[in-house]
């Protein structure tokens, strides 16, 4: 698969020089380098005693998370989930990845089949992708219509209102790659054995349609940012401190029995962002 604006050749085992060297720093990534590996370590250690410290939290008050992950193609959303959960009682915190509709589900209230996923007292839940493939991947790769998108984008905000509103903590988490970044991990992906597996048929049309993408995402973050249920954009080049500020961020927002602010650290203003923000700094680019 070619992607007709830079001539990449996903089935070429070699690699561009040019998009192994700008890959880090595409998007403006604002970092030249991964974070040091030894850093990462002590700083997720850290984060994941505080998760610990959350869950116990959760399981005594009956309080409620949901974590929506959105994003780019290759973005690192399964990895940060994974990270997330990694030293959490898998009873109470839970991945929801749910698969195309069936043909019974596609005749439901577009939300239905999201809303059997959430979290009962205690629990959190984790969307790998959610209700927004409806303005992300399904307009663009012509699964739905128009007017379905248009709909969504009004009802989606007061569809999350009822939501935060039944006292349901909810984040919204869109992570943002740069393009040679993205294309050096589908290579990684096509080439790599024990990754192939992560390759879909979606992400291998997405090749040809960043542009498509960006305009929806654009769309989708400004439609859909409000003020009780906001979107916090992630530049996610670097999937070390992509996946430390997601958790960080979480922690952050929360109150529970044991929060240690030295433990959790500061949140990178480099790479996470309001909407807002991101839209006003995405448009200088």
């Amino acid at each position: 698969m070619t992607d007709p604006f830079t001539g990449f050749d996903l089935e070429n085992p070699d690699l561009p020089k040019a998009i192994k060297k700008h890959a880090m720093a595409s998007g403006n990534y604002p970092y030249e380098d991964k974070l040091d590996s030894d850093s990462y370590e002590e700083q997720m250690y850290e984060l994941q005693k505080q998760l610990v410290s959350l869950q116990a939290h959760l399981a005594e008050s009956g309080e409620r998370v949901m974590i929506v992950f959105e994003g780019r193609d290759a973005a690192g959303k399964g990895g940060t989930i994974k990270r997330y959960l990694e030293n959490l009682n898998p009873r109470y915190n839970i991945i929801a990845a749910l698969p195309k509709p069936n043909n019974r589900e596609s005749t439901q209230w577009y939300f239905q089949r999201y809303v059997d996923w959430f979290p009962a007292a205690g629990e959190t839940v984790l969307f790998d992708r959610s209700w927004y493939n409806r303005a992300g991947v399904e307009p663009v790769m012509g699964f739905c219509t128009p007017e379905q998108t248009e709909h969504f984008l009004e009802e989606a905000p007061e569809f999350e209102k009822r939501i935060t509103r039944d006292g349901i903590h909810l984040f919204k988490f869109w992570l943002s790659i740069g393009r040679e970044m993205q294309l050096k991990r589908f290579h990684d992906r096509r080439h790599d054995p024990l990754k192939v597996w992560k390759l879909s048929p979606v992400d291998l049309e997405a090749l040809g349609k960043w542009d498509a993408y960006s305009d929806a995402a654009d769309t989708m973050l400004t439609r859909t940012d409000s003020k009780h249920a906001p979107w916090t954009v992630i530049r996610a080049n670097d999937k070390r401190r992509s996946r430390l500020n997601v958790i960080r961020t979480v922690l952050d927002r929360l109150n529970y029995k044991g929060k240690d602010g030295k433990a959790i650290g500061e949140v990178d203003g480099k790479i996470v962002l309001s909407a807002k923000d991101f839209l006003h700094k995405d448009g200088e680019e």
